[in-house]
């Protein structure tokens, strides 16, 4: 059903033949890095590689100016600059929350509280909570998800499973959440208001939500992490006390900062207030910790010294207990290094696909052939699937479809809330369980967990997207123009 104007776009994009070519590469050494045992190429590598024979197909075939290439390239990596200085921010949030003693107090203090009979559905409603009211899943995840993974750990609860539901419960709030940047993103592109938006999405992210709590509580009931004495628990607590002043004091700062996220403080200053703080709370709370650190010698050149290195290097203490030393030796800026090669090679991949039109031209390959509202809907939803796994950018995969199923989703007479909320339901879960993926590599990266783990039990991520199938071929709440005018923005 696609109109005139449809076919004109398709015919200027280049042939689906030759827009693949890229994408076929960067899948095949994907998987040849995972087959391929006894051959470990870094994933950065295989970005690199790929983003190469991008360039040569748009230069060579498809006669693309290399000045494009170029700036398609680089408006890309423009693009990510903003999530690298996130990811900057919580290395080195991560060491000095460490150092200041606010992580081993939340641990401590949640080994006390958090039975592992429902461990992993208060990790879920929780994340669930705090990104709802900050609007941000990676603050959620750097911050509360960070604590709750080192809780997870000392009780012997599977890696995977923590991060898988820290994840949904993020995502979920981050979704739902008003002052979320994509839940406004989705509806500004197809022209909606975002609470039409967040209305609508209760439909798919509810029972989306409703189903992961409940396949969490079961593994909670059901599933039986190794056994932990009470003794051993009471021990890695004293462990924690004899190195860390644990006083609840410590709790005003990840307060302050939820708070003043809640209250429209954007991510980056309000991880730049979290570090403030802890480095504040070091000297007060942390003193003893100076003192061993510093061989006695407490000055305020030498501290300053300490603090910065701790920022840049990652915390680092030898306790003796390897439990203790594997959970806070970590962080800071320079374990981000590798991540951010990563991001920076998967976006120039992404800009040469966008600038070449090759990403919009895989993207839209199937707009001609759609003919029910369910088929619509399910291209949707895997044009935003291919744009995380090709382009590695949220916002690039919830951009990139909203422009190209605009006129088709007016065609079928739809509202735009139901492309919005088609965008949001495949475009921003799914983001976290693409290797490669900005959102992957944060949480990866944050949580201490490899993306290949948690993939399997991000369940939110992937029962949002059936949901929103399932009504899409069942036409339930797939609302008509003429149903809701009065919402429809342009």
């Amino acid at each position: 059903m696609a109109n005139s104007q449809d076919k004109k776009t398709e015919e200027a994009l280049p042939p689906v033949r030759i827009s693949i070519i890229p994408f076929v590469v960067l899948i095949g050494l994907m998987a040849a890095n995972l087959i391929l045992d006894t051959i470990e190429v870094p994933s950065e590598m295989v970005l690199f590689l790929s983003t190469i024979v991008a360039s040569l197909v748009a230069f060579f075939i498809l006669k693309i100016p290399y000045k494009k290439i170029e700036k398609g390239m680089l408006k890309s990596i423009d693009m990510a600059m903003h999530a690298n200085l996130i990811m900057l921010l919580v290395g080195a949030l991560i060491a000095i929350w460490i150092a200041s003693g606010i992580v081993p107090m939340l641990i401590y203090y949640g080994l006390a509280l958090i039975s592992p009979k429902i461990f992993l559905t208060i990790c879920c409603i929780s994340c669930a909570i705090v990104a709802l009211c900050t609007g941000s899943s990676w603050s959620t995840i750097g911050t509360v998800g960070l604590a709750l993974i080192g809780v997870g750990t000392v009780m012997g609860i599977n890696q995977g499973l923590v991060a898988g539901a820290i994840i949904s419960g993020a995502f979920f709030g981050d979704k739902m959440s008003p002052v979320s940047d994509t839940t406004n993103l989705a509806p500004a592109m197809v022209g909606t208001d975002v609470i039409t938006h967040i209305k609508h999405m209760i439909y798919t992210s509810g029972p989306a939500i409703i189903i992961s709590l409940s396949i969490y509580l079961a593994i909670d009931i059901f599933y039986s992490p190794p056994s932990m004495e009470k003794s051993q628990l009471e021990n890695l607590q004293e462990l924690i006390s004899n190195h860390f002043n644990v006083s609840l004091w410590l709790l005003i700062v990840p307060v302050a900062v939820v708070v003043m996220v809640a209250r429209g403080l954007p991510a980056m200053p309000a991880l730049i207030l979290g570090i403030f703080l802890a480095v504040l709370a070091v000297p007060i709370f942390q003193w003893d910790y100076l003192v061993f650190a510093l061989e006695g010698g407490v000055t305020f050149s030498n501290s300053y010294s300490l603090i910065l290195n701790i920022l840049a290097s990652g915390f680092s203490m030898e306790s003796g207990a390897v439990m203790t030393d594997q959970l806070f030796n970590r962080g800071g800026m320079a374990s981000m290094m590798d991540i951010l090669f990563l991001v920076f090679t998967a976006m120039t991949f992404g800009g040469v696909m966008e600038a070449s039109g090759m990403l919009q031209s895989l993207a839209g390959a199937t707009i001609s052939k759609v003919k029910s509202i369910g088929g619509l809907v399910a291209s949707t939803l895997a044009s935003c699937l291919f744009v995380n796994i090709s382009a590695a950018n949220q916002t690039m995969a919830i951009i990139v479809p909203a422009r190209m199923f605009a006129l088709t989703f007016k065609e079928f007479d739809l509202h735009p809330k139901t492309l919005s909320r088609a965008c949001e339901d495949a475009g921003t879960v799914t983001a976290p369980l693409i290797p490669w993926n900005t959102n992957a590599v944060f949480c990866a990266s944050a949580l201490g967990v490899a993306t290949i783990d948690y993939l399997p039990y991000v369940f939110f991520a992937f029962i949002s997207p059936m949901v929103s199938l399932y009504l899409a071929y069942t036409d339930k709440t797939m609302t008509r123009i003429e149903e809701e005018p009065e919402t429809i923005i342009g």
